[in-house]
């Protein structure tokens, strides 16, 4: 299920509507505490909203505070970020093939 287009004046204000309706904020951010994104399956029965950052500095820990789990893309090698659109097709593939199974 996808929501339907609307502007928040901030990132916060989204999050809190979002988790007003019932959906369950998932960051995908490099921070301490955050699952592999490969270790995270997410339940069928519930609704997630996935947050990305700048490609520079990230989610902003006010953000990462609202979410309810932090995931990360794995990686090797020096360079600890990937382009916003590969991440969030990275991580958006990723939960709907754990979805459909």
């Amino acid at each position: 299920e996808t929501v339907p287009w609307r502007h928040w004046p901030t990132t916060m204000e989204a999050i809190r509507f979002l988790k007003n309706e019932g959906y369950t904020i998932i960051a995908a951010e490099q921070v301490a505490g955050s699952s592999a994104l490969q270790d995270f399956f997410p339940e069928k029965e519930k609704r997630y909203a996935v947050v990305f950052g700048h490609e520079v500095h990230g989610v902003s820990q006010e953000v990462i505070d609202l979410c309810h789990h932090c995931v990360e893309i794995p990686q090797l090698g020096t360079k600890h970020s990937l382009n916003v659109a590969v991440s969030a097709g990275v991580v958006l593939w990723e939960l709907f093939r754990h979805l459909r199974q």
